[in-house]
């Protein structure tokens, strides 16, 4: 990605800044494999929630912050059910569900979905971004839904 700005200072979107290299990055998931080395050194696993901006800290509402009662991993339940397809509420509600049902049996599975899901290139972008649109909160959540029930 580059670092292009506006003529305000801001970043450009994501799709805007994205380049070919980057794009094959990401369709390859290669971009990845640096935090095997976290994984190696116990500060994330393989499997679990992915880790998030610490920005959005403030923002989970209480059945949200489950999701830290595991180690982050490096693909998870929302990964598997999703990607960067699911907007943010559901993909909080896929971490959640998989912290109170985490088994090895479940993490086998895991990889296994991972496996076709890196193989078939799916979910990498969201259905409005090359990437994942930031996180504001639960008020987000109902403004779409909101949205979605008016049209």
């Amino acid at each position: 990605m580059t670092d292009q700005r506006d003529t305000q200072g801001n970043l450009l979107p994501d799709e805007l800044r994205l380049t070919p290299l980057g794009k094959w990055i990401r369709k390859t998931s290669l971009d990845e494999f640096p935090q095997l080395i976290n994984v190696l050194k116990g500060e994330m696993s393989l499997i679990g929630p992915r880790p998030l901006l610490m920005e959005y800290l403030p923002l989970y509402n209480q059945r949200q912050r489950l999701r830290h009662e595991v180690k982050p991993g490096i693909t998870g339940w929302a990964q598997v059910n999703g990607r960067n397809t699911l907007n943010w509420i559901d993909r909080f509600e896929h971490d959640v569900w998989y912290v109170e049902n985490i088994s090895f049996i479940l993490d086998l599975k895991i990889l296994l979905l991972t496996a076709l899901k890196v193989l078939k290139a799916e979910g990498i972008s969201s259905p409005t971004s090359v990437t994942m649109e930031k996180f504001n909160g639960n008020i987000q959540h109902a403004e779409q839904t909101s949205r979605e029930h008016n049209n």
